[in-house]
């Protein structure tokens, strides 16, 4: 599917949502975190040295948005990545962060070398 030149004003909203929701780091380190195994609330706590509270704040963010599923098992709350293509997005961002640290690296050796 081709995304409309220009973009009508209510798609530009829900882009620029999802790029609000995935603005928060904690959001970002849970994806991470599920990417590879669905897990529970408590255990993402524990993984990513937060309390509970505050994870479910963020998986409710991420579910309202369509990143995370929830499914209740018991007393326990399973979480699982509902849309991949979330992945695809943090590949490109982190590949632009990549190339930006090389060149910050190679123009400190070259400042350094000319020193």
């Amino acid at each position: 599917m081709s995304v409309p030149h220009p973009l009508p004003e209510q798609l530009a909203e829900i882009i620029a949502e999802r790029f609000r929701v995935l603005s928060e780091p904690m959001r970002i380190r849970i994806l991470d975190t599920l990417r590879d195994n669905e897990t529970t609330v408590g255990d993402l706590a524990h993984a990513l040295d937060a309390s509970q509270q505050n994870i479910s704040k963020h998986l409710g963010v991420l579910a309202r948005a369509g990143l995370v599923e929830r499914e209740k098992h018991g007393t326990a709350v399973r979480c699982r990545v509902a849309d991949d293509s979330v992945f695809a997005l943090c590949e490109l961002v982190c590949g632009d962060v990549s190339r930006q640290l090389d060149k910050v690296r190679s123009l400190l050796e070259t400042q350094e070398a000319s020193s």
